[in-house]
């Protein structure tokens, strides 16, 4: 499964296309499930175009989204510095109405399990971030774990060869612990084309967007997230 992360927290100095309004973002998405994505996260943005969480902004998103690409699975980042930041940023998520499929927590941050608990209680599925080994730890140690969607390596690391081994060490944590969650693995920066193959080659699901790097695999600057998909498709195995 490739899915395509659309904007982040990014903004337009690191690439003209990349969308803020929930129009724009719901005319990417479609763009990006064309081109072959499965499914979908974003970080909805307020009217300034900083990332939001607040109910209003996330139903206007999610509407126009589900609107332009009925039936493709949608999820949200829920990550610490998204305002109003920390621990607070759990009150706007107990108003939510308007229902992503899931979300990412990064098991990094204080809040996590109750995070995960939050969101679980809504009915939302849980993308449990795994940046290191002892974000593995913590995971396979909570009482929720087995109740999450899967698990995501998110290897941050721009040596490729820490990357690998940042990835091999969760691995070994998740496996000793009988793990059965499906696992997306995806790089960062200098290291979203080489994460993105050993995903491939570990029978992993990957993602692909300009949340993560706006370069192909060749070096050249992607033109947009459809571009980056196409890319990622044609490297996949057949």
């Amino acid at each position: 499964m490739l899915q395509a992360c659309l904007n982040g927290g990014r903004m337009r100095d690191f690439h003209p296309a990349l969308p803020f309004t929930a129009t724009e973002i719901a005319s990417d998405a479609a763009l990006a499930v064309a081109a072959g994505a499965r499914e979908l996260h974003i970080h909805p943005r307020g009217p300034d175009g900083a990332e939001t969480l607040e109910p209003e902004h996330i139903a206007e998103t999610l509407q126009a989204v589900r609107s332009a690409v009925p039936g493709i699975p949608v999820g949200l980042s829920t990550h610490w510095r998204i305002p109003p930041g920390g621990l607070s940023r759990q009150e706007p998520i107990r108003r939510w109405t308007t229902l992503p499929d899931y979300v990412s927590i990064n098991l990094i941050e204080e809040d996590a399990e109750d995070m995960i608990a939050l969101v679980l209680g809504k009915g939302i599925g849980v993308e449990a971030g795994l940046w290191s080994v002892s974000d593995a730890q913590r995971f396979v140690g909570l009482k929720d774990a087995a109740k999450c969607l899967r698990v995501l390596i998110e290897i941050n690391e721009q040596d490729i060869d820490e990357g690998l081994r940042a990835a091999d060490g969760i691995q070994a944590v998740l496996r000793k612990a009988g793990n059965t969650l499906p696992i997306l693995m995806h790089g960062d920066e200098a290291s979203v084309w080489p994460i993105y193959g050993e995903a491939m080659a570990r029978g992993f699901d990957s993602r692909i967007g300009l949340e993560d790097g706006n370069l192909l695999a060749s070096g050249r600057m992607a033109g947009d997230n459809a571009e980056l998909i196409r890319a990622a498709l044609a490297l996949a195995p057949r």
